[in-house]
């Protein structure tokens, strides 16, 4: 199966956090899955390193990070921006309506840990 993962699981992989769900563990190390990780997701972790300086990981730290780790990089397409229109608006943030526009138009299932964004169904798995 393909999976595009949002920012919360890419820090919490990267940190070799103990929030991380068994689930989730399961479905990462099973070679069958791909992993995706969108650019949207280092764009904001850019954003968010130059207002909190306490911030564990750099964007450029993650990136390599999941590069080297056999996730692959999905681009943001004008397909994409466009998709975000046609959203409901149940979630602001416009990160996080970016990558369920990606799920959406790339057929990978979107997995999350915000409520808010599993409301929009579809390919979401709420973890």
């Amino acid at each position: 199966m393909k999976f595009l993962l949002d920012t919360h699981f890419l820090l919490w992989t990267a940190e070799g956090s103990r929030r991380l769900p068994k689930d989730f563990i399961t479905l990462v190390e099973d070679d069958e899955n791909e992993l995706f990780f969108s650019v949207a997701s280092i764009w904001e972790i850019a954003i968010k390193v130059r207002r909190r300086p306490n911030f564990d990981i750099t964007s450029g730290l993650l990136r390599r990070f999941l590069l080297d780790n056999r996730f692959n990089e999905l681009l943001v397409t004008g397909e994409h921006a466009v998709a975000v229109e046609n959203l409901p608006t149940i979630h602001g943030d416009p990160f996080d309506r970016l990558l369920v526009a990606q799920a959406f138009t790339e057929g990978l299932v979107l997995l999350t840990v915000d409520r808010a964004i599993a409301k929009y169904g579809g390919p979401i798995r709420l973890m």
